[in-house]
């Protein structure tokens, strides 16, 4: 069995939530174990992480490799554009940093021909290099992303996806092994994610008769949204987790959410 210092730690921070798991590959029934930690308003995250440090179970087992997976704003460039030196200047364009002291990350996408750039606040990034030393920085929606581009193959069809997470609406779309579309939108209520969804959909010319559409995460009034979908698309879903999985234990979790099952179901 895999001793408990060299196992991998994932901690998963997104704009108000921390999360610890850490694989243990070797137990069949129960391969992970997951901590999720209350953050605490009023407070930086950076803050949070160093108090979680002190008191959750995870962070008392003596590790050194670190997955932090990171739910943030993220740019995409393609693989023929990226420059490493230039990533600050384009994604502080692309979102302006205002007060905030940070660094920006990225996440190579070899299958999709694709650079993923996301921001860490530098007191977060210090409290983790401060305490650990093999740190790899992950994208929440790489895994995702990684994953519904092979789903996406099964079929014929064109499919477009959206990933519902902390309030957020991610749609995207693939077309012969690249983005064919990839935004964001501020998504809290099902009334305007539908409207997203919709426009997307006919900004990118698909057809309600056998083009798909696939929602999966925290879907706010899931069944008024499906219900809404299904008045304009013959082919509008939930992908059930479970189901799709194959009853993974990370879909059994409660509260874990969909880019980590998928990370630890499937891999980056």
């Amino acid at each position: 069995m895999e001793e408990l210092h060299q196992r991998k730690l994932i901690i998963r921070i997104g704009k108000n939530t921390l999360s610890f798991t850490m694989p243990d590959p070797a137990n069949k029934e129960q391969p992970f174990l997951y901590e999720p930690y209350v953050v605490k308003g009023g407070i930086s995250m950076a803050a949070n992480l160093r108090e979680a440090f002190k008191t959750a179970d995870l962070t008392a087992i003596d590790t050194r490799r670190v997955q932090v997976l990171v739910d943030a704003p993220s740019m995409l460039v393609p693989v023929e554009q990226f420059d490493e030196e230039h990533i600050k200047t384009l994604y502080d364009h692309a979102f302006p940093a205002g007060q905030e002291q940070r660094t920006v990350r990225f996440n190579v996408l070899p299958s999709l021909k694709a650079v993923c750039l996301f921001a860490v606040n530098k007191d977060l990034a210090g409290v983790l290099q401060d305490r650990f030393d093999d740190l790899q920085f992950i994208h929440a929606l790489t895994p995702v992303w990684h994953y519904l581009h092979q789903r996406s193959f099964t079929g014929h069809r064109c499919k477009l996806y959206g990933y519902f997470h902390g309030k957020q609406l991610d749609i995207f779309s693939f077309q012969q092994n690249r983005f064919k579309f990839c935004n964001a939108f501020e998504a809290g209520h099902a009334h305007d994610a539908l409207y997203f969804l919709l426009y997307v959909w006919k900004q990118l010319h698909l057809e309600a008769e056998h083009d798909e559409m696939h929602i999966v995460g925290e879907i706010p009034e899931q069944e008024w949204l499906l219900q809404e979908l299904r008045r304009y698309l013959q082919k509008a879903y939930v992908i059930n987790p479970s189901a799709d999985f194959q009853q993974a234990p990370a879909t059994k979790t409660a509260g874990m959410p969909y880019d980590l099952m998928t990370l630890l179901t499937k891999g980056r």
